[in-house]
């Protein structure tokens, strides 16, 4: 079981071995505008302003599965 918090002020995921409260960090994540439920898993996607122009590229940097994974959203 891990658990991947998500707080959308400051646009960043943890995600920890285990329940947040007692556990390991196994992987940090800054630059996230959103987490998107997908077909069996949760993916995170970055989104960043390109060589100080107004463009503003969007990816997926990482997928958790569903199943194992609790989601904690934070404010």
């Amino acid at each position: 079981m891990q658990t991947l918090v998500f707080n959308t002020t400051t646009k960043t995921v943890v995600v920890y071995e285990g329940t947040a409260h007692e556990s390991l960090i196994s992987y940090q994540f800054q630059n996230i505008s959103t987490v998107k439920p997908r077909e069996g898993y949760y993916e995170l996607i970055e989104k960043k302003v390109r060589d100080e122009e107004t463009l503003e590229t969007s990816k997926p940097v990482a997928r958790f599965p569903i199943s194992g994974t609790n989601m904690l959203i934070r404010e």
